[in-house]
């Protein structure tokens, strides 16, 4: 499934999942060890790493976090990927479940 989005469609999925990995107000090890292999198993080419790269150093801008441009296609993809980061360092805080039951919402 990975495979089928497009280069705006893996940026904007590793958006999400870096905003979910900064919902706590830091990035665990773990974390950061899930975004990269995210980043590997997408293939994204050294400019959306280097994006990606920000990211992981400031939290993407929620004002570009906007569920509803989600393709209906892939939104369970990207539900499944905020889960998997949240689960990601074994230790789920309130704001992170909080957020994903949020997004699941948003995206139905």
């Amino acid at each position: 499934m990975l495979d089928a989005l497009n280069k705006e469609d893996r940026l904007q999925l590793m958006r999400f999942v870096c905003s979910f990995a900064w919902a706590d107000l830091e990035i665990a090890e773990a974390e950061r060890e899930f975004i990269v292999k995210m980043v590997v198993r997408l293939g994204l080419d050294e400019e959306e790493q280097d994006q990606v790269a920000k990211w992981l150093e400031v939290p993407p801008p929620a004002d570009d976090l906007d569920p509803a441009d989600v393709p209906t296609a892939h939104r369970q993809l990207f539900l499944d990927a905020a889960k998997a980061m949240i689960l990601s360092d074994g230790n789920v805080e309130d704001v992170e479940a909080e957020n994903l039951i949020i997004l699941d919402q948003l995206l139905r």
